[in-house]
C-alpha cells in the first residue's frame, strides 16, 4: 500500500467509503475539496488530512501530487454540457497526468464508469471514454503506474439513487419513468471502496482496467418498485410504474434540468440509457480482485428500511466476512 494518498473527489459519495476503509487499513491520506462545509464530513478520520483547493487548477494539483504517493481520482458529474464534461471527464485527468509526470511518475487509480465508449450516446460516456484515454496514453508513455475502474450505477445508504426512487413514492400516487427497461448491474458503494483500496494496495493491477458491477442485473423499472417496496410505501407494495415513450421521457428529462439545484433527470441522462449498463465481459471484474459483490436484493432491504438500518448493515458485513 503507498504511504500517503492524494484522494480527489473524497468527501463524495465513494470517496467517504474510500477514506473509511483506508483508515481502517492505517493509510494516510489528504482529502482535496474546494469546500470547508463538505470538508466536514471526513475531517474527524485521524488519518485524514485536508487540502481546501481548485485542483482543475494546476497550481493547485501540482505540488498536492508531489506530495503524494498515489492519486485516486473520484471526480466526475453526471449532468451538464458539454464543456462541463470535457472540463471535469477529460481535462482534469489530463492535468492529473501531467502534474504524476511532473513528480517523477505516480501511482494512479482512477474511476470511470461502466459504458464508457467513444461511441457512447451520451456526452457523458463519450467524456468517460476520452478521459480514459488520455490516462492510457500518458501510461504508455510515461512513468504513470494507472489502474481503471468502472462501476457500474453505484447503491448505499446515503446514495441518489435507491433513495430518491424510494422518497418520490412517498409523494407521488404514480411514478411516471423514462427509460424503464433498461438494464443496469448495481454495485455496492462498499465494494466500490475496497476495490479502489485493492488496487491501491496490489501492483498486480497496474494496466488493468476493472468492470465493477454487483451480481445481479435489474431493469431500472424493477429498482424503482423494488425501492419503494423496501421502503414500506403503500404497506410494501409500492407506487404504480409508467414507462414513458422516448418522446415523453425527454419532455419530462427537459422539465427537469430547468429545476432549480441539481436535476433529477437530464436529456443526456436518457442518452445513457439507450445503452444497458451491464458488463460487458471484454475486462476482469471484481472476482478478479476477490471481491464477491453483494447483491441489490440483498443490500438494499436493510437501506430503506425504516428501522435499526445500521445495526442490520453491520450484520450483513460481519454475515458477509467485510
Amino acid at each position: 500500500m503507498p504511504g500517503r494518498v492524494l484522494i480527489l473527489g473524497g468527501t463524495g459519495f465513494v470517496g467517504r467509503q474510500l477514506v473509511e476503509q483506508l483508515q481502517r487499513q492505517g493509510v494516510r491520506m489528504t482529502v482535496a475539496t474546494r469546500s470547508l462545509a463538505a470538508a466536514r464530513r471526513v475531517i474527524n478520520q485521524p488519518q485524514v488530512q485536508i487540502a481546501i483547493g481548485d485542483v482543475t487548477d494546476p497550481a493547485t494539483l501540482a505540488p498536492l501530487v508531489a506530495g503524494h504517493d498515489a492519486v485516486v481520482n473520484l471526480i466526475a458529474i453526471l449532468h451538464g454540457r458539454q464543456r462541463d464534461f470535457e472540463r471535469l471527464h477529460v481535462e482534469l485527468p489530463r492535468r492529473i497526468a501531467a502534474a504524476c509526470a511532473q513528480a517523477g511518475g505516480r501511482r494512479l487509480v482512477h474511476v470511470s464508469a461502466l459504458g464508457a465508449a467513444a461511441d457512447g450516446p451520451s456526452m457523458y460516456q463519450r467524456s468517460k471514454a476520452r478521459g480514459e484515454g488520455v490516462l492510457g496514453q500518458a501510461a504508455q508513455v510515461g512513468s504513470l503506474a494507472l489502474t481503471v475502474l468502472r462501476p457500474s450505477v453505484v447503491f448505499g445508504a446515503e446514495d441518489r439513487f435507491l433513495n430518491l426512487f424510494a422518497g418520490l413514492q412517498k409523494v407521488f400516487p404514480v411514478l411516471p419513468l423514462a427509460g424503464a427497461d433498461a438494464h443496469f448491474q448495481p454495485v455496492w458503494v462498499r465494494d466500490v471502496a475496497v476495490a479502489i483500496a485493492t488496487c491501491l494496495r496490489d501492483d498486480a493491477t497496474i494496466g488493468q482496467t476493472y468492470e465493477a458491477c454487483g451480481p445481479e442485473v435489474w431493469t431500472l423499472r424493477e429498482i424503482v418498485q423494488a425501492a419503494g417496496q423496501w421502503a414500506g410505501v403503500r404497506g410494501g407494495r409500492g407506487r404504480p410504474v409508467v414507462g414513458l415513450p422516448n418522446a415523453l421521457g425527454r419532455l419530462q428529462a427537459l422539465g427537469l434540468e430547468w429545476l432549480p439545484g441539481r436535476p433529477l433527470m437530464s436529456r443526456d441522462n436518457l442518452d445513457s440509457l439507450k445503452q444497458d449498463n451491464v458488463a460487458g465481459g471484454q475486462v476482469p471484474g471484481l472476482a478478479a480482485l476477490g471481491i464477491a459483490p453483494a447483491p441489490l436484493s440483498a443490500v438494499g432491504p436493510l437501506i430503506l428500511g425504516r428501522s435499526g438500518v445500521q445495526a442490520r448493515l453491520d450484520a450483513f458485513r460481519r454475515t458477509a466476512g467485510r
